[in-house]
C-alpha cells in the first residue's frame, strides 16, 4: 500500500527564487497576522500575509485558520529583507509571497501543543498518537527506522544473497519460551495461536533448502507489564545454514556462598553524589521489580564500615573484599545476595539505575555518540523450573542446541550442559539473540519428551521435518525497537513505534483490548467466564497496578 498525503518540497529545496511554489501544509504559527509558518514532513517554512485590499479574502483564511489546520497556499518564492533571516531554519533565508490560500481542513481545538518543547503525559500522547506523530522528533525517528531497515535489507539481501520471506502469523501453540495469545478459530475447541517469533518456520526454512533466510518480523507475546516490552514488537531475522564453532570465554568475579550467590558492585565516589533518597531508591527498585533485598555499604579508610552487612562480614573477608571491588572511601558497594541469575539481572538493571542518578548530577559516564557492542556466550541449556522443583525449563527455547561439549551430559546432568546461544548487547542493553538450532530429529525429541517433559506431538510437524536431512543452522534476531531506542536516544521504545501500547498492553488512542457482543462470539464456540469477585481480588494482587504510562 501506497498512501499520500501530498507532494510537498518547499522552495529551499525544489525551487528557486521567484519560481511560483504550490504547498499544503499544517498551519504551525501564526505571528501578527502578517507572517504564517507552514510544516510538512520535509521542515518549515514562513509564509507573508498579503496585506492589501485585494486579497483580505486570502488574509482572512490564512489568520483565521486554526492551528494545525490543512492549508493550500501558491506565491512566489522570495528571498527575507536583509537582517530578518532566520539561520536556525533550513529556509530561513526565503518565504513565499501568498496568491492564493484556501483551506483545505480545520481543525479543532488541540488536546496539546504540536511542539517538542512542550511537556505531555505519555498518557496523553498515546491517547492522541496521530497528533503525537507531527512532532519533528517522531518523524524523526520514524524515518530513522525506515532507512535503517531499508538499509539492513540491502545489505542481506542484495550484498550476501538472503531471501526476504514471510511467515505466517495465525500458527499453533508451541511448548516453551513466552506465553503466546490465543485466536479462535471457527471450528469448536481449535485455537491459533501468534507467533512468539518464527521459531519453527526459520528452521522450516533451512530443511527447505532456502540457505540464507531473511525477516523483519512481527512478534507477539502476552507477558504482561512490563516497562521495556511491548504485546507485538519487531524482529529483524537472518537465519543460515552453516558450519562454525568456537565462543568468546568471560571471566565473572563472584563471592558464593553454600546459600547460593553474593554479587556486589561499586559506585565510584557514590556517597558525593547519591543521597540517602537514592539509596532508598534503588532498594525499593530491587524489591519491586526483582523481590530482592540490596545492602548499601560505605567503606571508610579505617574499615569501620557504615552497614547492616558489615556484621556480616569478618575483618579479614571485608578486607578481600574490598581489594576484590576495588573499591576506596567514598565509594558505594551494593551487595545482593539469592539464586545467582536473578543476583546477576538485578545487579546489571541497578548499574544502569545508578548511571542515570549519576548523570542526573553531571557526572558524565556515557557517550551519546559511542557503540559499545558486547557478545554474551556459555548460557546454561537448563534451568530450573520456577515453582518446580526438581524440574527443568529451557533457559531460551527449546529447540537451542548443547554445546558439543557438553552432549555427554544430557542424561545424567543436563543442568551442567551449555548451550550454543549468544546475545548481543548494545551500550547495556540487549539487542538481539540467537543460536545454533539442533538439527538431529533424535536428540531434539530426547530434550523434549526426556528433559523437559514437553508433549511433543504438539511439535510432530518439526520433528517429521528434522528427519528429512536438515541441515547444521543458526542465526540471530534483533530486536528492531529496542535497537533504534539506542539509536536515537529514545528515553522508551514507545517513542520509536509509530502505534505502541501502552505500559499495561493497552491502545489508549482506540480503547483496545475491547469487549465483543456474546452474539459476535457465538461463531467461534466460545463464551466469557467472568471471575468472581475472589478471583478477581487474588488476579489484582498477583498482577499489581500500574499507572498507564
Amino acid at each position: 500500500l501506497i498512501w499520500v498525503f501530498c507532494l510537498i518540497y518547499f522552495a529551499y529545496f525544489k525551487f528557486g527564487l521567484r519560481d511560483f511554489i504550490l504547498t499544503c501544509s499544517f498551519s504551525s504559527l501564526i505571528r501578527q497576522n502578517i507572517f504564517l509558518v507552514l510544516r510538512d514532513s520535509h521542515g518549515l517554512v514562513q509564509v507573508v500575509i498579503p496585506q492589501d485590499e485585494s486579497a483580505a479574502s486570502v488574509k482572512k483564511i490564512l489568520c483565521e485558520a486554526p492551528m494545525e489546520s490543512v492549508v493550500q497556499v501558491s506565491g512566489t518564492v522570495i528571498s527575507r529583507p536583509p537582517g530578518q533571516e532566520n539561520p536556525k531554519m533550513p529556509t530561513g533565508d526565503i518565504e513565499i509571497k501568498v496568491k492564493t490560500a484556501q483551506l483545505l481542513n480545520s481543525c479543532k481545538k488541540l488536546p496539546f501543543e504540536i511542539k517538542d518543547f512542550v511537556k505531555k503525559t505519555e498518557a496523553l500522547r498515546l491517547q492522541y498518537r496521530y497528533l503525537d506523530l507531527r512532532s519533528f522528533q517522531m518523524q524523526y525517528n520514524l524515518r530513522l527506522r525506515s532507512q535503517m531497515v531499508m538499509k539492513m535489507r540491502d545489505y542481506l539481501c542484495n550484498l550476501h544473497g538472503f531471501v526476504d520471506v514471510e511467515t505466517p502469523t495465525l500458527f499453533k501453540r508451541t511448548p516453551g519460551g513466552a506465553k503466546e495469545f490465543v485466536i479462535p478459530s471457527r471450528e469448536p475447541g481449535r485455537f491459533y495461536s501468534l507467533p512468539q517469533s518464527p521459531q519453527q518456520f526459520k528452521q522450516l526454512l533451512m530443511v527447505g533448502g532456502l540457505d540464507r533466510y531473511f525477516q523483519v518480523a512481527r512478534c507477539y507475546r502476552d507477558e504482561g507489564s512490563r516497562p521495556d516490552r511491548q504485546p507485538e514488537f519487531t524482529q529483524v531475522l537472518s537465519y543460515v545454514h552453516l558450519s562454525l564453532t568456537g565462543s568468546a570465554g568471560f571471566l565473572q568475579e563472584a563471592l558464593g556462598t553454600a546459600q547460593g550467590t553474593v554479587k556486589a558492585m561499586c559506585v565510584p565516589d557514590g556517597a558525593k553524589f547519591l543521597t540517602r533518597k537514592d539509596i532508598e531508591h534503588i532498594r525499593k527498585f530491587a524489591a519491586d521489580h526483582f523481590n530482592q533485598e540490596v545492602l548499601p555499604v560505605f567503606p571508610k579508610a579505617n574499615r569501620n564500615w557504615n552497614s547492616p552487612v558489615a556484621k556480616l562480614i569478618v575483618e579479614e573477608r571485608g578486607s578481600g573484599f574490598m581489594r576484590r571491588m576495588q573499591a576506596q572511601e567514598g565509594d558505594v558497594l551494593l551487595l545482593t545476595a539469592g539464586e545467582h541469575p536473578r543476583a546477576c539481572s538485578l545487579l546489571g538493571q541497578l548499574r544502569l539505575e545508578c548511571a542515570d542518578l549519576l548523570e542526573a548530577r553531571g557526572v558524565v559516564l556515557r557517550d551519546p555518540a559511542r557503540f559499545s557492542f558486547l557478545w554474551v556466550v556459555d548460557f546454561p541449556l537448563f534451568l530450573p523450573k520456577e515453582g518446580h522443583p526438581g524440574e527443568l525449563e529451557s533457559a531460551h527455547h527449546p529447540f537451542t542446541a548443547p554445546h558439543p561439549s557438553d552432549i555427554h551430559l544430557l542424561s545424567a546432568e543436563p543442568e551442567k550442559v551449555r548451550s550454543q546461544h549468544y546475545d548481543l548487547v548494545l551500550n547495556g542493553s540487549e539487542i538481539g539473540g540467537g543460536s545454533i538450532r539442533i538439527h538431529d530429529a533424535r536428540l531434539q525429541r530426547h530434550i523434549l519428551e526426556t528433559v523437559l517433559k514437553e508433549d511433543v506431538t504438539l511439535l510432530s510437524h518439526l520433528l517429521q521435518a528434522l528427519d528429512y536431512g536438515a541441515p547444521p543452522h543458526g542465526g540471530i534476531a534483533l530486536g528492531l525497537d529496542r535497537l533504534m531506542c539506542l539509536v536515537t536516544g529514545a528515553p522508551s521504545i514507545r517513542d520509536v513505534i509509530a502505534f505502541p501500547k501502552s505500559f499495561r498492553g493497552h491502545d489508549l488512542m482506540s480503547n483496545a483490548p475491547d469487549f465483543i457482543p456474546p452474539e459476535e462470539l457465538k461463531p467461534y464456540h466460545i463464551q466469557v467466564a467472568w471471575p468472581t469477585d475472589s478471583e478477581a481480588e487474588k488476579s489484582s494482587m498477583n498482577d499489581p497496578r500500574h499507572p498507564e504510562s
